[in-house]
């Protein structure tokens, strides 16, 4: 007699036929389509060039671009799928931002993404390429990035982060470096909140502020700077921030910035 399948046996077919069918696209899924859901994503900023192999194991440059898609800043990037992960549902990745440091783990499942143990360097010109209206300042040093922790699943972020941005200078202005400073990003239950503190330097930078996904990120920084240096510093401060009665600067994130011609130039009588 012929047995006649239930429909538990159904589910687990089609749950192997779907597992087959997922590693099958993991394997032999070319490692372009990275660079294309990144571009996507970020509207072109974030692009993955010299894309190589596939979404099992690859590389490439990972790269910062400017509004033209030409202009950038990167690292070399590089991937390998841990099989044992996708018996467990998952995509558990080890991967590695360029030569210097060791590999990180990172997981996509269904819920969403978690990494962990992330360190990396980029030129402080980079942010100059993601943030076009600070590209006129010329801005020097490196910045170190540390993630201890991210998670996403679904519109809630937790994160446990520090960027420290080392040696600080600016093309337009002779006073190097103008110090180190650096911001943590703290966040649970979907709410990150960071803070900015000046580990050393002339300019003194310190501020903080929150951000959740059903609203818009508000932070705020005050810039303070020592006798000594306040009549190099001042020209420079005044093109990205509002200088206050007490010889603070507020800086401002949204307007555009002055005409970089001012710098150097008299203040204007107040």
């Amino acid at each position: 007699m012929k047995r006649v399948p239930t429909w538990r046996h159904r589910v687990v077919i089609c749950s192997v036929l779907l597992a087959a069918y997922g590693l099958f696209l993991v394997t032999l899924a070319p490692a372009s389509l990275i660079d294309a859901g990144l571009r996507r994503a970020s509207h072109g900023t974030l692009r993955l060039a010299q894309a190589q192999g596939t979404l099992w194991s690859g590389g490439g440059r990972l790269e910062i671009r400017d509004a033209s898609g030409q202009r950038g800043v990167g690292k070399d990037l590089a991937w390998a799928l841990q099989p044992r992960a996708l018996l467990r549902g998952q995509l558990d990745y080890r991967v590695g931002i360029g030569h210097a440091g060791g590999r990180f783990p990172v997981r996509i499942s269904a819920q969403g993404i978690e990494l962990s143990d992330v360190d990396f360097t980029l030129p402080a010109a980079g942010l100059g390429v993601a943030v076009p209206r600070m590209a006129p300042l010329g801005l020097q040093g490196e910045i170190l990035v540390h993630v201890a922790r991210f998670a996403r699943t679904g519109a809630l972020v937790s994160a446990d982060a520090a960027v420290t941005w080392q040696d600080a200078s600016s093309a337009l202005t002779p006073v190097a470096p103008l110090g180190t400073y650096e911001l943590r990003v703290d966040g649970t239950a979907g709410v990150l909140t960071t803070s900015l503190r000046t580990r050393s330097g002339p300019l003194q930078l310190a501020g903080g502020g929150s951000w959740q996904a059903d609203a818009s990120p508000a932070f705020s920084v005050t810039a303070r700077v020592d006798a000594a240096h306040h009549a190099q510093l001042a020209p420079l401060l005044r093109l990205i921030a509002v200088e206050r009665d007490n010889g603070d600067f507020a800086l401002q994130f949204d307007p555009p910035l002055a005409d970089m011609s001012r710098v150097g130039a008299p203040a204007s009588p107040r």
